[in-house]
C-alpha cells in the first residue's frame, strides 16, 4: 500500500543532503515540520517550514530537551489511519497525520570520543529522536522512516516513480 506524503517531519543532527531531500519534498507539496537547528536551516535554504511548536502549541523549552515528545507528534506518528476510533481521537484533538520522518540521532559516540566535558556528553542522550523512530516504526504501515542520509536518493527516488508517495 503507498501512502501519499503529505506531512513530513525532519529533525536531524547530519544536516548533508538535507537541501536535495527538502527540494524533492516542495515538488509534491509536503508540508515540512520541523525542530531547532534544522528548521533554521530549512528555512535558509527559501524552503516554507512549519517549526514542531505551532503543532504542539507548546514551545521548545528547558534548553531544547522538550520538543518533539508531545501526543501531537507521537499520536500524527501512531496513528493508525484505518482504525476509526484513532481517527476519530485525531479529529477531536486536532492531531495531524505525519506521513514521513526523517530523523538521525545526535552524534553520541563522536562526541563522548572527542569530549571529556561530561555535560556535554549528557546533553547529547538524543530523547526525542529515537523516541519519534519507535512510534514510527510501531506504526510503520503507515508512516515512511528515514534515518541515514544515503537513503534520500531511495526515497526522492520512489517518491518520483509513485507520484509523491
Amino acid at each position: 500500500m503507498n501512502i501519499k506524503i503529505k506531512t513530513a517531519l525532519i529533525s536531524v543532527s547530519d544536516k548533508s543532503g538535507l537541501e536535495k531531500i527538502v527540494q524533492s519534498l516542495k515538488e509534491y507539496d509536503v508540508k515540512i515540520v520541523s525542530t531547532g537547528g534544522t528548521s533554521r536551516s530549512i528555512s535558509e535554504m527559501g524552503a516554507e517550514v512549519t517549526d514542531v511548536s505551532s503543532i504542539t502549541n507548546f514551545p521548545e523549552m528547558m534548553d531544547g530537551r522538550v520538543k518533539t515528545l508531545h501526543p501531537n507528534v507521537h499520536g500524527g506518528l501512531l496513528s493508525k489511519r484505518d482504525n476509526n476510533e484513532h481517527v476519530q481521537s485525531q479529529k477531536e484533538h486536532g492531531i495531524e497525520d505525519i506521513d514521513l520522518i526523517i530523523v538521525n540521532l545526535y552524534p553520541f559516540e563522536e562526541t563522548i570520543k572527542s569530549q571529556d566535558n561530561e555535560e556535554i556528553c549528557i546533553e547529547n542522550i538524543d530523547i526525542g529522536g529515537p523516541a519519534m523512530l519507535r512510534s514510527a516504526a510501531k506504526n510503520h504501515k503507515f508512516v515512511t522512516v528515514v534515518t541515514d542520509v544515503n537513503d534520500y536518493d531511495k526515497l526522492i527516488k520512489e517518491l518520483r516513480q509513485n507520484d509523491g508517495s
